[in-house]
């Protein structure tokens, strides 16, 4: 397989507590793969250390043929292909929506000013948010915060896209804006790795699902095998799912 991005037995601990449990899983190029499990299982941890936000004590992640964990890896040259779109929004409040998505693509890729400005209004049509260019981050509601948060990572072309929960700070209303922005990506080809609770998303977009529990990886199944016959999951997963799939 093509992994483009390659975990083998990567564990963590925080001081005597260990948040990761040799987790291994791969993620070919165009893959998408939905990491889900009860609060605290770990899942935020683990995508966090594929772009080395969050270190990790044993195992190896590879990013693109590239070893995260290595001493001599350049981690921003990294960080600036694998795109993160986390929880809460992180935008520059200081910043219009426009210089949000130009900082780093002058600052870090070297871009000119023009070609900067130019990509970031296009990738504002992308998502939807085309008339907001000069706004502040303050002056636009939750979903469009998130959408110009995808817009952002994907300025620095990523060759991949980590998701850490991106709707759970979100109205409901709010959710599907983001999600079908997400969608669009998935079905264009980005390799993707998200965090999420959404099942309704995990079972139209994902290729495969990862099931977390205590900091292990309980379940890594094709997402029709996932959401298909549960008596075939782990009693974990399956009091998971009961509790999901009602909703």
């Amino acid at each position: 397989m093509n992994a483009m991005i390659s975990l083998q037995q990567v564990s963590k601990w925080y001081g005597e507590f260990q948040v990761l449990t040799d987790c291994t899983t791969q993620v070919a190029k165009g893959e998408v793969v939905v990491v889900c499990g009860p609060s605290g299982s770990g899942k935020s941890t683990l995508i966090k250390c594929v772009n080395a936000l969050e270190p990790f004590q044993k195992g190896e992640i590879i990013v693109d043929g590239i070893s995260v964990g290595d001493p001599k890896t350049n981690l921003p040259k990294l960080r600036s292909r694998v795109g993160m779109v986390f929880q809460h929004f992180e935008l520059f409040p200081h910043l219009s929506i426009i210089e949000n998505l130009t900082i780093a693509q002058t600052q870090v890729l070297g871009r000119g000013k023009e070609e900067a400005i130019s990509n970031g209004r296009k990738l504002l049509e992308r998502v939807g948010l085309k008339a907001h260019a000069e706004k502040y981050p303050s002056q636009l509601s939750g979903g469009q915060q998130q959408r110009v948060a995808i817009a952002r990572a994907l300025a620095m072309d990523p060759i991949a896209m980590l998701f850490d929960e991106p709707t759970s700070a979100l109205d409901p209303e709010m959710i599907n804006e983001v999600l079908d922005v997400m969608t669009e990506l998935a079905h264009e080809g980005m390799t993707m790795m998200c965090v999420t609770h959404e099942m309704g998303f995990a079972r139209r977009v994902a290729d495969r699902v990862i099931f977390m529990d205590k900091g292990a990886i309980v379940e890594d199944c094709n997402k029709d095998a996932f959401f298909g016959d549960i008596s075939a999951r782990s009693e974990r997963a399956q009091q998971f799912l009961s509790k999901i799939l009602q909703h």
